[in-house]
């Protein structure tokens, strides 16, 4: 079992503003035919759920590793993780943000944990990951960091 475990699915608003691409479709191709322009929107609609449904990276801490997305990363590699709230995190995102870090972030989600690298033969520096919980995200992150490993390093 998963020490911590999260999906970052995109927020309801994001499949109601992706409706408005049904209208578009619409806009596009009435011209030409009304019945091809519902289709390609509806379709052009569904696309995007889809897309947005299957890409949607997980977050998990689970035997001394963190995933995020299709990166994987032994927590004895890590320093000690700390978990930003919306504000700062905006900061984390912006212009904090180092260039050579691993960004697992989405828009919709607000807070962000950062995740230093302690391990002198990779150049990222940290990994910089969105998530809804970032205090037990952290938490589990620091906690799940096997015996002999980096925790007091950072």
């Amino acid at each position: 079992m998963p020490d911590y475990r999260e999906r970052l699915w995109p927020t309801p608003w994001i499949y109601l503003v992706s409706l408005l691409l049904v209208p578009a479709g619409i806009l596009v191709l009435a011209p030409v035919s009304m019945p091809a322009g519902i289709v390609t929107g509806i379709v052009m609609y569904l696309a995007t759920v889809g897309t947005l449904t299957l890409t949607a990276p997980l977050i998990e801490v689970s035997g001394g590793r963190l995933r995020a997305g299709r990166a994987e990363i032994d927590l004895e590699l890590t320093g000690d993780a700390v978990g930003y709230g919306p504000e700062r995190a905006r900061v984390e995102r912006g212009t904090g943000l180092d260039a050579r870090a691993f960004l697992v972030i989405r828009g919709w989600v607000q807070p962000v944990v950062r995740i230093p690298i302690v391990d002198p033969a990779d150049p990222t520096p940290y990994w910089l990951v969105s998530t809804r919980h970032p205090n037990e995200a952290a938490a589990a992150i620091n906690g799940s960091r096997r015996p002999g490993g980096s925790e007091s390093e950072a």
